[in-house]
């Protein structure tokens, strides 16, 4: 990571979006340097996407939850709700079954998630020996979503061969408490995260901008914890507002906002892939987040509105789509030819 000289990030958080818009323009710069003028979209079939571009295809990269709609926390932004829209596969055996009838339908991956316990963690040491079956027999690849984990779960998937290990990283310790109603510190976030690292399991933490009732509140923290674990990629999503939850009433964070996180992500983290994922709010706010992220120089778009592709081609990016979940980005930049972290 090369740290800005300078400027603090906390002051950048606070410059005029009129002034910081300079500092959006670095952040491209940066980005078509180390990685050329190439942009990533990505559609997996967990969610309809259509658009005169590209069309998502059903079943192709699904998400699957080990818990069933089970989770402990209930957190205010979820309330478990996310869950309800995964396939359910609470059982090794079931979950062998399933990426079986799944790879016969077409599918060429999937992302193993779900709810957590009481300690925060998702129960995928449970799994490790089917994750390896599915590996090795069925020849898919099978990212994971943990939550807390420790260092023999880590290991354990390690030996599975999962392709890569999302977690989200959370800077603050009162939102863990207030959203995620998590009483541990953010230290077993970092310890997490440590634990996946010396696994040597391709790493993608995510920032979830906002998750503070909509107010940046450690996003920049939660940046800077990531750091010392060198990823091999990272992603920003947002929070947004979800209907039947404790915050479905809360406003969300602006465009400018969320972009300013991932500007100060590309500044952070030069040689790291960064993308914009699939969680963020929709309508004419999505427009103007996917528009300013290619200004901010990310490498890819989980289901980008069409605008922002547009805007991407008027810039003259090569605009690659692609049925997979967005952390795929670290194996396609490098397929691509570019070195990376």
């Amino acid at each position: 990571m090369q740290v800005e000289k300078g400027m603090s990030y906390r002051k950048l958080l606070e410059m005029n979006f009129s002034l910081f818009k300079e500092k959006m323009e670095e952040a491209r710069k940066i980005s078509v340097k180390n990685f050329g003028r190439k942009i990533f979209f990505y559609a997996p079939g967990f969610a309809h996407y259509k658009t005169r571009f590209y069309s998502s295809r059903l079943e192709v990269f699904p998400t699957i939850s080990v818990t069933g709609s089970y989770c402990a926390l209930k957190c205010k932004h979820c309330g478990g709700t996310v869950l309800n829209t995964m396939f359910s596969a609470p059982n090794p055996a079931e979950l062998f079954k399933l990426c079986k009838n799944l790879k016969e339908k077409g599918a060429v991956g999937c992302l193993i998630s779900g709810g957590c316990l009481p300690s925060g963690s998702v129960p995928l040491g449970n799994f490790a020996e089917t994750i390896r079956r599915i590996k090795r027999e069925l020849e898919l690849m099978v990212f994971v979503h943990t939550g807390i984990i420790d260092e023999e779960t880590a290991f354990q998937l390690k030996e599975a061969e999962v392709d890569a290990a999302l977690i989200d990283v959370i800077g603050c310790e009162e939102t863990l408490r207030e959203i995620y109603h998590l009483d541990t510190g953010i230290d077993k976030i970092e310890g997490s995260l440590k634990a996946l690292w010396k696994a040597q399991i391709p790493l993608i933490p995510h920032v979830l901008v906002g998750l503070h009732y909509g107010k940046l509140k450690g996003e920049v923290q939660a940046l800077k914890i990531i750091s010392k674990y060198p990823p091999n990629a990272l992603v920003v999503i947002a929070f947004m507002p979800i209907r039947g939850t404790q915050m479905e009433g809360v406003e969300p964070p602006s465009p400018e906002e969320i972009a300013k996180i991932l500007t100060i992500a590309r500044l952070m983290f030069r040689e790291t892939p960064i993308l914009l994922g699939c969680m963020r709010p929709k309508g004419s706010h999505r427009v103007l987040t996917d528009v300013l992220a290619v200004k901010s120089g990310v490498n890819a778009i989980a289901f980008p509105v069409e605008k922002a592709v547009e805007f991407a081609k008027n810039l003259g990016y090569e605009t690659i789509f692609s049925p997979y979940c967005c952390s795929k980005i670290f194996l396609d930049i490098k397929r691509e030819g570019f070195s990376i972290a």
